[in-house]
């Protein structure tokens, strides 16, 4: 539960969840939505992004210190490097001098949603630092609003979302711009059962999305088609999961919507990801995705119990992710 006992702000930490999806990806970007509305079927998982935000001492020489993959040490916004960081500063202004730090459980540029789960957590520590509490559908639009429309990410915006709201969910993306989210819960559903099924490996391959992303919103027009079935694939499992899917139903969807988005951009998969996906269907797995945008990152895959060991054994070489369900979004841990 959010709290700030110092009324001085003086540090926050927040906690951020990453997510995984299951079907609709790639509906959620502009070029596709505006046109024909998007959904995507969706879980915050348990691996997630740290930020502290912290007033720095006045004895430092700078105003800004950030630590994250770099170091940065300046004296002015305008010298920040890291765009989101500097744009999030921008957003929810915060008296210098200040010091930023982030780590994540998992490698970035790893298709998991990290740099929407940065910005959603550095916004909730700066509104913290301020006094300031924040609806989770309002961390979700201002980090839109900086990744989106002021950087011009070639993103789609389900992965703010999920960092901001956490747990299961259904999230259509309107043709005004508006976004619907409805929330499975973890009582009426069997969410547990489908993470005692998933297994997700690293590949080992962190990836630009922007590349992969930017071609595929050029090719909107001629994936049109494929990108309407994945949001209907998206539909049709929101409503088979409320009437009680089987994982075997939904593996096989994941498999037919994974055929669907490898040909939506050049760079989607390449000879390494098809054949692991393919040594992993062979030992028995229902189905599975590269998650995000592709290229690289993570393997998900929904197994019956007893061919987890041989899909483990058919990536020996790949490490093994274990996640579970993270029922909560964006939260203050310290303030």
């Amino acid at each position: 539960m959010d709290n700030f006992p110092n009324s001085d702000g003086k540090l926050v930490m927040t906690c951020t969840p990453l997510r995984i999806s299951f079907a609709g990806g790639g509906t959620d970007i502009d070029e596709f939505y505006l046109r024909e509305y998007g959904a995507v079927l969706s879980t915050a998982i348990n691996k997630y992004v740290y930020v502290t935000v912290k007033q720095h001492g006045h004895l430092f020489q700078e105003q800004y210190r950030l630590n994250y993959a770099e170091t940065e040490n300046v004296n002015t916004l305008d010298e920040i490097k890291n765009d989101i960081a500097r744009e999030c500063l921008r957003l929810v202004p915060v008296d210098p001098p200040i010091y930023i730090s982030t780590v994540g459980d998992v490698p970035a540029a790893s298709g998991l949603g990290s740099s929407s789960s940065f910005a959603v957590g550095l916004l909730k520590a700066l509104h913290a630092l301020r006094g300031e509490r924040v609806s989770p559908a309002q961390l979700a639009q201002e980090a839109v609003h900086v990744e989106v429309n002021i950087l011009k990410h070639p993103i789609g915006k389900q992965d703010q979302y999920a960092a901001a709201y956490g747990g299961f969910n259904m999230i259509r993306f309107m043709t005004d711009g508006s976004v619907n989210l409805e929330q499975h819960s973890s009582m009426t559903t069997n969410i547990g059962e489908i993470f005692s099924h998933a297994q997700i490996f690293w590949t080992g391959i962190t990836r630009d999305s922007g590349s992969v992303l930017t071609e595929q919103k050029q090719r909107t027009n001629e994936n049109l088609n494929s990108l309407v079935a994945l949001r209907d694939q998206a539909e049709d499992l929101n409503r088979l999961i409320r009437n009680g899917i089987e994982i075997k139903e939904l593996g096989g969807i994941m498999n037919e919507g994974w055929r669907l988005k490898r040909d939506l951009a050049s760079k989607i998969t390449n000879s390494d990801i098809d054949a692991w996906y393919d040594k992993v269907i062979s030992a028995g797995a229902y189905g599975g995705k590269l998650c995000g945008a592709g290229g690289g990152g993570f393997l998900l895959f929904l197994t019956p119990p007893d061919k987890r060991k041989a899909v483990s054994a058919a990536l020996s070489h790949l490490e093994e992710l274990k996640i579970d369900f993270e029922p909560q979004g964006a939260r203050v841990l310290t303030a």
